[in-house]
C-alpha cells in the first residue's frame, strides 16, 4: 500500500511535468492520475478500477455534474467508496449531485438500509409507499398499523411506513402521511433537486433516516453516513430556471495529465486524509 509520503512525491513529480499553459483537465485525466487512483485502491483494493469507471460514466452522462468542480466530484465519490456503496444513480444507494458549481454526496434510502443490515443487528428493515385504500388503522401511541394490500383503490400514494426488527427482538414501526413528509421537506430541505427527480425515493429516505436516527442501532459507518448526508447544500431553489438554461454543452478534450490546480487539490485531499488518520 502506498504511503501518503509516496503519494505526495507522485503529485510533486506530476507538478514538475505539468503543462504550463494553464490547460484544464478532463475527469478521465484526473481519475487516471496515480495519486488519485492510489487513494481509491487503498479504499477499494481490486475494485478501484471498476468504481472509478462508474464515476466517469456518471460524470459523462450528467451535463449538470460536468459543471461541478472535478475534485468535488471525486471527493464525493470517495465518501461513497469509504462506505462501500455504488454511485450508479439507477441503483439508488448513493448519489453525487451538483449544487451551484460543486458536487455533494447524498445517501439514498437503500444506502441506509444497506448500512443497517451490515451491522448484523437488524433481522428485518424496510420502508414502503402506502396507497389509497391500503391503510385501515394507525395508532400513533401504540404504533400499531393495519394494512390491507388487497384494498388498494388507486396508484395515489397517501403515506409511507417504515419498519425494523432487531436481532434482540426490539421492533419499531412508523407511519408518515404524505402531508407529514411535505411538512418535513419544507422545514428541513435546502434544495428541491432530489425531490424533483424522485419524490417517493426522497420521502422514503426521510422516513427511514428519521426512524433509524431515533430508534436504531448506528454503527460507526452509519454515524459517518448521517454526518456526511447532513452537510447542507447551497440553496438553489430560486435558481432552477437559470441553471437549466446555463448547461454547458462544450466538448471536453482528452487530456491524460491533470492540471496544476487539480494536482494542488489532490494534494490537499491527501493532506486531509493524513490528518484524519492521525
Amino acid at each position: 500500500m502506498a504511503t501518503n509520503s509516496s503519494l505526495k512525491n507522485q503529485i510533486s513529480n506530476r507538478k514538475n511535468n505539468a503543462p504550463s499553459n494553464g490547460q484544464g483537465t478532463t475527469m478521465k485525466g484526473l481519475l487516471n492520475s496515480p495519486a488519485v487512483m492510489k487513494r481509491f485502491e487503498e479504499v477499494l483494493g481490486k475494485r478501484a478500477n471498476q468504481f472509478t469507471a462508474s464515476i466517469l460514466s456518471l460524470y459523462n452522462s450528467e451535463k449538470m455534474l460536468q459543471k461541478a468542480e472535478p475534485m468535488s466530484v471525486i471527493s464525493s465519490a470517495m465518501i461513497a467508496a469509504t462506505l462501500d456503496l455504488p454511485v450508479d444513480k439507477n441503483l439508488g444507494y448513493a448519489w453525487i449531485v451538483p449544487y451551484s458549481g460543486k458536487a455533494q454526496f447524498q445517501l439514498g434510502y437503500k444506502g441506509y438500509i444497506q448500512l443497517a443490515l451490515r451491522t448484523g443487528q437488524y433481522r428485518n428493515i424496510n420502508v414502503i409507499e402506502v396507497y389509497e385504500g391500503e391503510l385501515l388503522k394507525w395508532n400513533r401511541l401504540t404504533e400499531e398499523i393495519e394494512l390491507d394490500f388487497d384494498e388498494k383503490q388507486s396508484d395515489k400514494v397517501i403515506g409511507y411506513t417504515g419498519y425494523f426488527e432487531l436481532i434482540n427482538g426490539f421492533r419499531k414501526t412508523v407511519y408518515w402521511s404524505k402531508a407529514d413528509v411535505e411538512k418535513h421537506k419544507k422545514k428541513f430541505s435546502k434544495s428541491d433537486f432530489g425531490w424533483k427527480n424522485d419524490w417517493d425515493a426522497m420521502a422514503k429516505k426521510t422516513v427511514i433516516r428519521n426512524m433509524l436516527n431515533k430508534w436504531g442501532i448506528l454503527s460507526i459507518d452509519m454515524q459517518k453516513a448521517f454526518a456526511d448526508d447532513d452537510k447542507a447544500p447551497i440553496d438553489i431553489d430560486n435558481e432552477n430556471e437559470e441553471v437549466d438554461e446555463d448547461i454547458i454543452d462544450g466538448e471536453f478534450s482528452e487530456v491524460d495529465e491533470p492540471g496544476e490546480e487539480e494536482l494542488k487539490q489532490a494534494e490537499d485531499l491527501f493532506n486531509s486524509a493524513e490528518s484524519e488518520g492521525n
